[in-house]
């Protein structure tokens, strides 16, 4: 039988790595297990890069957490000495009257945030790289660009190492209780004990929070990348991020390195498979995936050659809003958990991390986390 001060569950995955680091500040003992090692590409945190960005779209009460989460970036790249976040800037593209152009301007305008609207000729003067219908427009920001995500999560875990944390991979979790004030943690390779519990668990989360009534929805997201016939889609040449406002809202990183252009789908949910169980997502090559993508980059993004280099599956843990859940148990206030990250969570880890770690300590956190609460969905 073995006693933390606070057990991590997910602690090799993103929002893990970052709570143990977090957590390890404090002095705490702490303990983090995962079915996986670290920088593994079985959840959400892999993939070569993620984008970052400030003016959010997706609802503007998330920038005071971005702004926060630069800061934390920067300090991790500091301490490990390596450097993790790459000012590429990002182009958003769309319909004036869609989600993301106007949602990018009002975040902007209430955070007081840098961003410039450019017309579909002048965003093409400017990044000759992409093919824009002449009744859309575009928003560029150039606080924006890209992380480097394993690196992350590995900068994370040496750094709470260094500090004392421990890590225990290749555990499967299977259950978990409260008596009396202590967390117990049932696994493969025995039972731990600890007076708080850290609940990260991506794509494991509604297996582990199913009593809380919320339902999450798995679903398999691939990704590609492909070679490049046109140097004007080079990140030194002054390609940015992109991301297009359609159904399928394509998205990804220009050609940072030989590993070739990125591109992904972050919509399309109906087109996403749903899985009951994230062990056995399908990792193989979808044609018709590769026919969405590609056909989309014949009208947008020309300068792509084929066939593509390499292919992955990522898995988005999607809450009925799409946006997190954070928060403390209903009838535990030992635990506190993240969920749900609905495939835009990354770039948010390491401020998600210290929040986390907060609830655990204090019960509370100064991070404006309200709307990411779940009584939202008015479960139990």
């Amino acid at each position: 039988m073995s006693s933390y001060d606070v057990i991590v569950i997910g602690g090799a995955g993103g929002v893990g790595s970052a709570a143990l680091y977090h957590l390890a500040q404090h002095g705490v003992k702490v303990l983090g297990l995962d079915r996986f090692p670290p920088g593994h590409d079985r959840g959400s945190s892999h993939g070569r890069t993620r984008i970052i960005r400030q003016a959010y779209f997706e609802h503007s009460d998330y920038v005071p957490l971005l702004l926060r989460a630069y800061e934390l970036w920067d300090e991790l790249s500091q301490r490990c000495g390596k450097r993790l976040y790459h000012e590429i800037g990002l182009l958003q593209i769309g319909p004036s009257n869609g989600r993301v152009v106007p949602g990018v301007l009002e975040s902007a305008r209430q955070h007081g945030l840098l961003v410039d609207r450019l017309t579909a000729r002048q965003a093409m003067a400017r990044f000759p790289a992409f093919r824009i219908p002449d009744d859309w427009e575009a928003v560029f920001e150039q606080r924006a660009g890209y992380l480097d995500v394993e690196d992350c999560v590995l900068a994370h875990l040496s750094e709470a190492q260094i500090l004392g944390a421990e890590l225990q991979t290749g555990v499967q979790v299977l259950c978990w209780s409260v008596e009396n004030g202590t967390v117990s943690v049932d696994t493969d390779a025995g039972q731990f004990h600890a007076g708080k519990l850290v609940m990260a668990a991506g794509a494991w989360a509604g297996q582990l929070l199913s009593h809380l009534g919320i339902l999450l929805t798995v679903l398999r997201a691939p990704v590609f990348w492909y070679p490049i016939i046109d140097d004007a889609l080079r990140a030194d040449r002054g390609c940015p991020a992109y991301l297009f406002d359609t159904p399928q809202c394509p998205y990804g990183i220009p050609q940072v390195d030989e590993f070739g252009f990125k591109i992904a789908e972050h919509g399309n949910r109906e087109k996403k498979q749903s899985l009951a169980d994230p062990l056995q997502v399908n990792r193989q090559l979808d044609p018709n995936d590769q026919a969405r993508v590609e056909g989309f980059l014949r009208e947008h993004i020309p300068g792509v050659g084929r066939p593509h280099l390499h292919h992955s599956v990522c898995l988005y843990t999607m809450s009925p809003d799409e946006n997190f859940i954070v928060d403390v148990h209903p009838q535990f206030p030992q635990v506190v958990f993240a969920a749900g990250l609905s495939g835009h969570g990354f770039k948010f880890t390491c401020v998600l991390g210290e929040i986390l770690a907060d609830l655990a300590l204090a019960g509370r956190t100064s991070h404006p986390i309200g709307f990411l609460n779940r009584r939202r969905f008015g479960t139990v």
